[in-house]
């Protein structure tokens, strides 16, 4: 098996944790509660897992070789390897998958999961976005 193909398949793998982790906390809350609530019980659903989760961490903009602090935030890096953007709305709009690619663009990953709690069944409320990666 090739590097690229043993990536694409633990970066899958991951994925499916996180999807299940996140399905998990939408049967346990359901929809309407709080952004924060959905963040901090993924986080905690993922670390009882055994994986590993960086909450609100900085993603600095490089323009023109320059780096910016502009307060932008990852909602979750799971692993050192997936974003993860939570959300609690009435539906996911174009630009929170153009942040997400943003994200994953600046922090150099290849991965990324936006999550929208605020729906009946969780897997319409999944999109899976990728910089430099195969579907």
């Amino acid at each position: 098996m090739s590097n690229t193909q043993a990536e694409r398949d633990r970066l899958n793998q991951l994925s499916n944790t996180i999807i299940g982790a996140a399905i998990d906390v939408h049967r346990e809350l359901g929809p309407g509660m709080l952004e924060s609530a959905y963040k901090a019980s993924l986080a905690f659903e993922l670390t009882s897992r055994g994986m590993s989760v960086e909450r609100e961490k900085p993603v600095p903009l490089v323009y023109k070789s320059h780096r910016l602090d502009c307060g932008y935030r990852v909602d979750l890096i799971v692993d050192n390897s997936v974003v993860v953007e939570v959300k609690a709305i009435d539906r996911l709009a174009r630009v929170h998958g153009a942040q997400l690619v943003s994200y994953l663009k600046q922090l150099k990953l290849k991965l990324g999961l936006l999550i929208n709690f605020n729906v009946s069944l969780l897997r319409d409320g999944i999109e899976r976005k990728v910089n430099g990666f195969p579907e």
